[in-house]
């Protein structure tokens, strides 16, 4: 089989205004995530499975969604395709939900097509989430996208600039320093490495709650960094970032109009839509709703001299 040849095919059947862009838009770091992008219409997703290495190709064709699958791993990212594409989300009781306030009721129509997706997978959104630890949005893709590129690795299929996540074997023999010139301090490689080094237990888990316990008893990893991991490796619609720089005030501003709160507001104005507060803070996100912005930005920094 070459690289360029397809394993398999499945074609699944997404629900009438089914937004694929938008659903997978939480799998990728940025329009140039080296792991998994959206180019010419087409998702692409390369990863590591029990089987090997693969690719996931998820495009939409005549109203169904065509997953193609590359490399030993193809069979693997078939059978899940449909959970990655979001179609797995369990939306039941949310509308509900929606109607306890006008906004959020407004952008459950408006965004019907959007699904959050749920990998299966811990390590590789782990791997972000810990790059993305109190450091700017381009602080934490920098390290991410450098830390892959040490590593490279060509993914399987015919969508040559991808490339497959490390290993947690890899990174967990790295040493701390490796990854200074990436932008990433000792502590944040430390969390790095320890969690690496129990990725087959993480890997483990069954469900939410259990991979939030065994992920905050590793030093280094609190609520946050398990809220953002669970959501995408479970599809879980009611994980909320606790600790999240921006979240409070723009669901504060959003629900309340005040410009600024705090976790514990955060948390009261969202207890109404308990089961798919994750979810809200979603769809509050895909409007782009955003607080008032106050003083200046955080400054970029670099730990490459140190």
């Amino acid at each position: 089989m070459t690289a360029t040849e397809a394993a398999a095919t499945r074609v699944l059947h997404p629900p009438v205004g089914y937004r694929l862009a938008a659903s997978v838009h939480a799998l990728t770091f940025s329009p140039y995530d080296p792991c998994a992008r959206v180019a010419a219409g087409t998702f692409w997703w390369a990863t590591r499975t029990p089987d090997g290495p693969a690719t996931l190709a998820l495009r939409p064709a005549d109203g169904a969604l065509l997953a193609e699958g590359y490399g030993p791993g193809a069979e693997h990212v078939l059978a899940r395709a449909d959970a990655i594409a979001g179609l797995r989300d369990d939306l039941t009781g949310f509308a509900e939900l929606a109607e306890a306030h006008p906004v959020v009721a407004r952008l459950a129509r408006e965004h019907r097509g959007l699904r959050m997706p749920a990998t299966g997978q811990v390590f590789p959104r782990l791997l972000r989430a810990i790059f993305e630890q109190k450091v700017t949005g381009k602080e934490a893709y920098r390290a991410y996208a450098a830390t892959v590129r040490h590593f490279r690795e060509p993914a399987p299929g015919p969508f040559q600039p991808l490339l497959l996540p490390p290993t947690p074997a890899a990174v967990a023999a790295t040493p701390y320093w490796v990854f200074h010139p990436f932008g990433v301090e000792q502590r944040r490689a430390d969390t790095l490495r320890r969690a690496a080094a129990l990725a087959d237990r993480l890997e483990r888990c069954v469900d939410t709650a259990e991979a939030t316990r065994r992920l905050t008893a590793i030093p280094g990893i609190g609520p946050w960094t398990a809220a953002e991991v669970v959501r995408i490796a479970y599809g879980d619609p009611d994980a909320v970032s606790v600790g999240d720089y921006h979240i409070p005030n723009t669901v504060a501003w959003a629900l309340a109009g005040e410009p600024r709160g705090d976790d514990a507001r955060l948390l009261e104005l969202l207890k109404p839509f308990r089961g798919h507060r994750g979810r809200v803070c979603l769809l509050l996100a895909a409007a782009g709703i955003q607080a008032p912005k106050y003083g200046p930005r955080a400054p970029i920094r670099s730990f490459a001299r140190y």
